[in-house]
């Protein structure tokens, strides 16, 4: 049975055509991982009801569900001496290990190093002849080539990438952009847009996926995000125009899927229809933790990445703090937070709203932003709280008593709107 492979990274559908090369050769569905058991591309099966629900691989489900695998999978498959394998590996079935069925691995190898492997389910008897497995394994020497290619072009462009985003406005900043174009070579002078997913789960600088598993991803990296040691990760993403910004939803819809992706061990019980185990409202509902992606205005060139990055991660925060714009914001969708967002985290309080923002008037100060959301439409502001219209009115005369404001001044209105829109960012 084949399959068609669906890719994750953009390479002028270099790894489709290959992948799907070796499922015809084979006859056989075909995926792709690079050394670090991170997915480049994998397939779904046109006939999944030919299939004994049953006999669903969890380990296969999982790679494909969070596009990687686990430490003790990685482990134990290399346990077979793939790593140091020049040729086909078969892998029997070991349903204890949740390896449910059996394994074709053929290393991909550029020079002596193994740069990933591409898997096929084994499921035949006597399964591919020896011609076959010739023909695919010079198919996985051309993969190799290209991840190879790939990366001696993306060498050291996660120093870079950090060093442009980081550093200081003026000369540094130019030094830095600079020294990105350079690495970068003509890819430098086309159309980018900048992503911003935080916060990133791990406190780890280096703890990043590899480009190769982004779509459209040309660098990436990580850098700190607010307080308590928090890291965000930055991609700097291929477009083929300024007026497409799809790649850059792609790729942090991808993302976001993965640092969302439910922890599951080698053996845990991935159900009959191979789709994430069901969440409860419990635990969906700390928004806190979730993790959101903003994404910059795109430009032709690196000259301006330093402001491109600026507009990520206001339009992160703004998602991060307005569930309307979650997960994925774009700066030019988030409105009146493209100025907030430019005013210091740690800026006070207004004076006068203070007092309405301490946790004893929350309902308060909700009524308050609801009220100024409706443009101060009482009717529609009431039916959206849920309660009376004199309900509403009885609690804006306490948000007028606790700040001193006049809600029929508009610069007050204002002042108010401003106060709560900020307070939500911090």
């Amino acid at each position: 049975m084949r399959e068609n492979a669906r890719v994750t990274s953009d390479s002028t559908g270099d790894y489709q055509e290959l992948v799907d090369e070796i499922s015809e050769l084979l006859g056989a569905p075909a995926t792709l991982e690079n050394r670090d058991f991170e997915l480049i591309a994998f397939g779904a099966y046109d006939g999944e009801g030919d299939l004994d629900p049953s006999a669903l691989d969890p380990v296969r489900t999982r790679s494909i569900l969070t596009r990687r695998s686990t430490a003790a999978i990685r482990t134990w498959f290399e346990g077979f001496g793939i790593t140091r394998a020049t040729g086909p590996v078969r892998i029997p079935p070991t349903p204890e290990a949740g390896v449910y069925r059996g394994r074709i691995c053929l290393p991909v190898r550029h020079r002596g190093v193994v740069l990933g492997y591409v898997w096929l389910l084994d499921d035949d008897d006597p399964g591919p002849s020896a011609p076959q497995l010739d023909a695919a394994m010079k198919v996985a020497a051309r993969i190799g080539a290209l991840l190879a290619d790939e990366a001696q072009a993306g060498a050291d462009l996660t120093r870079e990438l950090r060093a442009v985003l980081t550093a200081d406005r003026g000369w540094q900043r130019d030094m830095a952009v600079a020294a990105l174009r350079t690495a970068l070579g003509p890819r430098g002078d086309g159309p980018h847009a900048v992503v911003c997913v935080a916060p990133w789960p791990s406190a780890d600088p280096d703890d990043a996926p590899s480009a190769r598993t982004v779509p459209h991803a040309t660098a990436l990296c990580t850098v700190p995000w607010g307080a308590a040691e928090q890291q965000c990760l930055a991609v700097l993403v291929r477009l083929r125009s300024t007026d497409v910004r799809t790649p850059a939803a792609s790729a942090a819809a991808r993302l976001l899927a993965d640092v969302r992706a439910p922890a599951a061990s080698p053996t845990a019980r991935v159900p009959a229809d191979g789709r994430a185990p069901a969440t409860t409202g419990a635990e969906r509902s700390p928004r806190a933790s979730a993790p959101a992606a903003g994404i910059g205005t795109p430009r032709v060139g690196l000259a301006d990445l330093g402001t491109a990055w600026q507009e990520a991660t206001a339009a992160a925060r703004a998602a991060l703090a307005e569930p309307r714009f979650a997960p994925v914001a774009d700066w030019s969708h988030i409105g009146p937070y493209r100025l907030l967002t430019a005013l210091s985290p740690e800026s006070p309080h207004d004076p006068a709203v203070a007092p309405l923002l301490s946790p004893a008037h929350h309902e308060l100060a909700r009524t308050a932003e609801v009220f100024l959301d409706c443009a101060g439409q009482a009717g529609r502001a009431a039916a959206e709280l849920g309660i009376h219209r004199q309900t509403l009115y009885y609690r804006l005369s306490r948000v007028e008593q606790l700040t001193g404001l006049d809600l029929d001044d508009g610069e007050d209105r204002l002042l108010l709107h401003m106060a709560l829109k900020t307070a939500r960012l911090q």
